[in-house]
């Protein structure tokens, strides 16, 4: 079988919602896969187990195919910004969790995490695409090998002429990643661990308004410049302290920046950093991205990117493809209400018949999608 049929396979299967080769048997028998397969696939069914494990962690695992799996990835990415893409772009970095199952290579136990586990890094853009992604062992720091995925990002969008801003939590709080944004002109949010010296600097802001308590929450708001012993220079913070209804102590941030806007405009910029957990949280439920269950590091980590292209599927058809309507659904949403509808594939000599059951999908949604299919240009070369 080509090797592009089991690597259409291994994604779509995924994308449909069914996780690992377990299902492959039952799989290769369901029409609508065989058929988005290829022509081969209908004729004679889709690879079963033991030829798509064999696939996915040994063929895939080697050096040369496995480059060619973020190869793809960029490929989709550069054909998306050609058809929806914004002069600004938003880069959002963070790490996950990924269980493990038995004595499996590099996994170690999380402090953080309370766990046994792998620890990945995940890089983002503002529309929820997954940029680049790398498995690591479980013991390592969450900011781990971050300018291995950021760097080369930020320089690809800047050859491209694109304004660069980038966000992320405490974790990547580091002077080595504030230094390397800032000579590349990059602008930056990142969140700062509280500290004796940043509290006496908003100490005016710690005390409880006098009054009876608000049911809304009280917000104050500070911006002032600070230097940690381990800076060359002093940076802009933004301190942010809220008083809740029902508890004693105030909830209080700190976030390091070089925006120019005011303090409001960079707590609600930051605030926005919430959807990239959003985006690893669909990764995990809908295309399973946590489902790494071999012995060995490196067909984990192909798996993993198989992931991350299911992922980067579903997401692009979320962007490009969804009517208004039901545009806000979840990947979750999308493989149980309209992947998994029910319904029925009629062959003839020259054309297919697809007949589904209208539920979720209707007759004029399901037409809307493919009208925005037709009208997308097709792909150079």
């Amino acid at each position: 079988m080509p090797l592009l049929d089991l690597l259409r396979q291994s994604v779509y299967s995924r994308l449909a919602g069914y996780e690992d080769v377990n299902d492959a048997e039952r799989l290769s028998q369901d029409p609508t896969l065989r058929l988005i397969g290829s022509e081969k696939i209908w004729e004679r069914g889709a690879a079963l187990t033991s030829r798509l494990q064999s696939f996915e962690t040994e063929l895939l695992a080697r050096d040369e195919t496995r480059a060619s799996l973020e190869a793809i990835n960029r490929g989709l990415i550069a054909q998306a910004e050609a058809i929806d893409s914004s002069q600004r772009v938003v880069l959002d970095m963070d790490s996950t969790e990924i269980p493990v199952y038995g004595q499996q290579e590099h996994s170690a136990y999380n402090g953080h995490f309370e766990s046994t586990c792998y620890h990945s890094l995940l890089l983002f853009n503002g529309k929820g695409d997954c940029l680049a992604a790398k498995l690591r062992p479980g013991n390592v720091h969450s900011a781990e090998d971050w300018e291995e995925l950021l760097l080369p990002e930020i320089e690809r969008q800047q050859e491209l002429g694109k304004e660069v801003v980038f966000r992320a939590n405490a974790a990547f709080a580091k002077p080595e990643i504030y230094e390397a944004l800032e000579e590349r002109g990059v602008k930056y949010a990142i969140r700062i661990p509280g500290n004796d010296s940043l509290g006496r600097d908003i100490a005016e802001l710690l005390t409880r308004p006098i009054g009876r308590p608000s049911d809304k929450p009280v917000v104050w708001l500070k911006g002032f410049l600070y230097q940690a012993a381990s800076w060359k220079m002093a940076r802009r913070v933004v301190a942010k302290v809220e008083f809740h209804f029902g508890e004693l102590f105030p909830r209080v941030g700190f976030i390091v920046t070089n925006l120019g806007t005011d303090s409001r405009a960079v707590i609600r910029f930051y605030n926005k950093r919430g959807t990239a957990e959003q985006w690893i949280k669909e990764g995990k439920q809908a295309v399973k991205m946590t489902r790494l269950s071999c012995h060995h590091f490196r067909s984990n980590d192909v798996r993993l990117w198989l992931s991350v292209l299911a992922y980067k599927l579903g997401n692009l058809w979320r962007r490009l493809v969804l009517p208004k309507r039901i545009d806000h659904w979840s990947l979750t949403s999308l493989q149980q209400r309209l992947v998994k509808t029910g319904g029925r594939l009629i062959k003839h000599a020259r054309y297919y018949w697809l007949l589904l059951a209208e539920s979720h999908l209707t007759r004029r949604l399901f037409g809307g999608m493919v009208e925005r299919i037709e009208s997308l240009p097709l792909p150079a070369g």
